[in-house]
């Protein structure tokens, strides 16, 4: 089979592989609309996650399933199913401790790009089926269903951690796809102001859709400066970090009040320390807690997310805005990701 690959750091290309075998409680899934992620830009072109070679890139996806394995109940083949970009191993004692994501080690609920070959494949291998897929439903488009695979498990999971409640003030630092929506998490979660950090326009426009109340730009000052004089000095309740750079912890402890949660979901792909300032952190004693969270997976959760597209409560369209059709314009869907025009949010390629 085909499929699109980081050959080493730095470099991509097509390659040729074998046909992943399926297992019996497996399934091999044709994809249908896959997406390019920034994390494809980090593992690449950062190292982020060290060397990799020939390995199929690739962890957003809504497929048709082609085979299942023979102890698998709930899936058959012809379904369209959506892949979360975390399938843990179901088993696990991490899985057993609430934290599935980190099933075997640390990071290793995601599998697709990191551990074995991802979705931009003619064909790719999902372990544990019955666990780790979601029927996709009937009035959910497939470009609309890839971002259930990352896009806004990601994003929800960073105010699920922060645990925005109604009436409180947060800050989300990146306003890329991911931290849209996380704005979009805190104002289902019931935030009252939203402080959406980010310079392009046509990301600042998606924010306010999304219940932002205010927009920052970084290109304008010190972001630390503009939210304390817009929010009259006074810190905020939660801080949600999306994007950004290393220097993005520093400024939320600046900005969040003792006490209060500092929620990180960005992909931080480069540089080895983070800096806490000590008096910002109360000298350790502040009660600020600062959490860092890979998304869930699993089918549950893709159930629940799809739920809120089927029943209109979250539009995902919004993050659309460059779709191509045709296996061969994935790499210029990685080429967008990597380059951010102004006027990119998500790529989606439909096979």
């Amino acid at each position: 089979m085909k499929g699109f690959a980081m050959l080493k750091i730095n470099e991509v290309g097509w390659i040729e592989k074998e046909r992943p075998h399926c297992g019996p409680m497996d399934a091999i899934v044709r994809p249908l609309a896959v997406s390019p992620c920034t994390s494809d830009v980090h593992t690449v072109y950062e190292g982020a996650i060290g060397e990799r070679t020939n390995l199929i890139l690739g962890h957003e996806a809504v497929g048709e399933v082609v085979e299942t394995g023979s102890l698998v109940k709930d899936f058959k083949k012809g379904d369209t199913v959506i892949i979360p970009a975390i399938t843990p191993d179901w088993g696990a004692v991490e899985s057993q401790m609430g934290f599935s994501q980190h099933s075997g080690c640390m990071l290793c609920g995601w599998k697709f790009s990191n551990i074995k070959d991802g979705v931009f494949a003619e064909f790719f291998h999902v372990n544990e089926a019955d666990g780790n897929m979601a029927l996709l439903p009937k009035n959910v488009s497939i470009e609309e269903g890839v971002m259930l695979s990352d896009m806004v498990p990601t994003g929800f999971h960073g105010a699920d951690n922060a645990k925005v409640s109604y009436g409180e003030t947060v800050i989300v630092i990146g306003i890329g796809p991911v931290g849209l929506m996380a704005v979009a998490g805190a104002n289902l979660r019931g935030a009252a102001r939203i402080f959406a950090v980010g310079s392009r326009e046509i990301c600042q426009d998606a924010a306010r859709k999304y219940g932002a109340t205010d927009i920052i730009n970084y290109k304008q000052g010190d972001i630390v400066k503009q939210i304390q004089e817009a929010n009259n000095k006074k810190p905020v309740d939660k801080v949600i970090i999306a994007g950004g750079g290393l220097e993005a912890f520093e400024q939320a402890l600046k900005l969040v009040r003792p006490g209060g949660i500092i929620s990180n979901v960005n992909y931080l792909g480069s540089g080895d320390h983070i800096k806490i300032n000590r008096l910002d952190w109360g000298v350790g004693m502040v009660h600020i807690s600062i959490i860092g969270g890979l998304m869930p997976g699993g089918r549950k959760n893709m159930e629940y997310l799809s739920n809120l597209l089927k029943y209109k409560k979250l539009d995902v369209g919004i993050l659309l805005t460059h779709r191509f059709k045709g296996f061969g314009f994935i790499e210029k869907g990685l080429a967008l990701m990597k380059d951010k025009p102004r006027d990119l949010i998500k790529p989606v390629v439909t096979i």
